[in-house]
């Protein structure tokens, strides 16, 4: 399989690096935006990447943090903290009609944490985009209203979460129901990030496995793939 970094354009005409990451079918295969957690372009976001195409999908990560990438939480903290969370929705957006240029084959957005909450915005905010999933991440207020989601979406959160805890949920799907959106929720006894095997102390393989599988199926029956 190819792998490399590219370079592509966002809407405004600014340049955004990112992680390409290209299946045996090519480049007229579905694709998935894949949006980072708040520790940058690392090896376990590539890892999504290349699982993805694996699964017979494009997947390209845009480099939001434009290669800074943390070593602790409290620079993973301060990078978040510093985002211009009006141009990480362009790098998404961008993302989505670069792999569209290839092909008018559909494209998704998937992202964890900070990467998933942008999900979301890119659900409200990206008409280009085709279909989303989201893993423990709701943005605040002013970064978008669930209920004008306008793709289907597919959720992943624990319950053992202290920032999108239960009741934060509960509301988030409140908001969805009150649109009507088109959607699939699942609760999972585990912690935050439960998903990212490169952080042993909060990965629930079980979980992992259940809800990858999960997202592979709401991918196939929403994107083609």
């Amino acid at each position: 399989m190819e792998t490399k970094m590219i370079e592509y354009a966002r809407p405004d005409g600014k340049k955004v690096p990112g992680w390409l990451e290209m299946p045996v079918a090519g480049k007229n295969a579905p694709a998935v935006v894949v949006i980072q957690e708040w520790w940058g372009l690392n090896a376990q976001i590539k890892g999504v990447a290349d699982r993805l195409a694996k699964a017979g999908y494009r997947a390209l990560v845009p480099d939001l943090f434009r290669g800074k990438m943390a070593k602790n939480r409290d620079e993973a903290s301060h990078l978040m903290n510093t985002l211009d969370w009006g141009g990480a929705v362009q790098d998404a957006y961008g993302a989505v009609q670069h792999l569209k240029s290839f092909a008018p084959s559909k494209v998704a957005v998937l992202g964890f944490c900070m990467g998933g909450a942008l999900t979301i915005i890119a659900g409200v905010r990206i008409p280009v985009a085709d279909a989303g999933v989201c893993f423990y991440g709701i943005p605040p207020a002013e970064g978008a209203d669930p209920s004008q989601i306008r793709v289907p979406m597919q959720f992943h959160f624990a319950t053992k979460d202290d920032w999108c805890n239960p009741p934060a949920v509960e509301k988030l799907e409140q908001a969805l129901q009150r649109g009507k959106v088109s959607y699939e929720l699942y609760r999972y006894e585990a912690e935050h990030a439960f998903m990212n095997e490169a952080r042993p102390e909060v990965y629930n393989a079980n979980g992992a496995k259940l809800a990858w599988e999960r997202t592979l199926k709401f991918l196939a029956t929403h994107l083609g793939g």
